[in-house]
């Protein structure tokens, strides 16, 4: 092989999903840039691979990432790996590739699972047409803004999320794109693999108390034609009444759910009350 970047495919949960070619691949490289050593370690272990790794995350990704082009300008090769899943997707495997592009070093594909593809096939959500939103910021402002500029996107929206932060997540999501169809997508590939299909305000009561563990991917339903128009007043204070269950205010529930549809806020209040 002459010096090149391979982006390589790592299973989602189960080891059986690395390709023979992957695997091939990895044993044939000079060196490996994984996410988290001691992750793709197990994985090589698994196949009985032995190979150099060094570590690139998004931490000390710039520093690095000048340094694995450097060898491989030099003629070695290596394979960037995730944790799971396809590197560069929502990762900082993107930073790397884009300079080795940059620096005219040849980048090939070993192409492996995809969390949100795969999330998207079985959650019988429409698929025709959808935008890939990764995962929410934790900061505040970002994530205000993040969701407002998708609030009238009418394409089946996905995210990643982590248990830790589901509850939050559904919260905000519906707090700005009102009730919805969702998929909840949990542990791709392992052995409690799940689609749980509901509503948002539905996700919202059920998935308050943290408990749901696992990877996850969210399938959100597209804004609908005319949605707020079909809303009626009682779905209007079932909302808001979600909104306080999960710890909002009565007034800043009311306010909130009558930005989002034709009703008075101060109805809405007077009906929580």
């Amino acid at each position: 092989m002459s010096g090149k970047l391979y982006v390589v495919g790592t299973p989602i949960g189960n080891l059986g999903d690395l390709s023979p070619r992957a695997v091939e691949t990895l044993a044939s490289v000079d060196f490996i840039a994984a996410e988290d050593t001691r992750v793709t370690m197990k994985l090589l272990n698994h196949f009985d691979i032995k190979k150099e790794m060094v570590s690139y995350f998004e931490h000390n990704k710039r520093e690095r990432g000048e340094v694995i082009c450097s060898r491989i300008a030099g003629g070695e090769t290596c394979a960037i790996v995730t944790d799971a899943g396809m590197p560069a997707i929502s990762d900082p495997g993107e930073d790397l590739v884009k300079l080795c592009h940059q620096m005219g070093i040849e980048v090939e594909s070993v192409p492996g699972p995809t969390a949100f593809a795969t999330a998207l096939a079985i959650s019988g959500m429409e698929s025709g047409r959808f935008t890939f939103e990764g995962f929410l910021s934790v900061n505040k402002k970002s994530r205000r803004e993040h969701l407002e500029d998708i609030k009238d996107e009418r394409r089946t929206l996905i995210f990643y999320e982590a248990p830790h932060k589901l509850a939050n997540t559904l919260a905000d999501l519906y707090k700005v794109l009102g009730d919805r169809d969702i998929a909840i997508v949990r542990e791709i590939t392992k052995l409690h693999e799940q689609v749980i299909r509901t509503t948002l305000g539905q996700a919202v009561q059920t998935y308050a108390d943290g408990k749901l563990k696992g990877e996850i991917v969210l399938v959100i339903q597209g804004k609908k034609e005319d949605e707020s128009t079909s809303l009626t007043f009682e779905d209007a204070v079932d909302m808001a009444k979600s909104l306080v269950e999960n710890g909002m205010s009565v007034n800043a529930a009311a306010k909130e759910v009558a930005a989002q549809t034709p009703f008075k806020k101060g109805d809405i209040y007077k009906a929580i009350l």
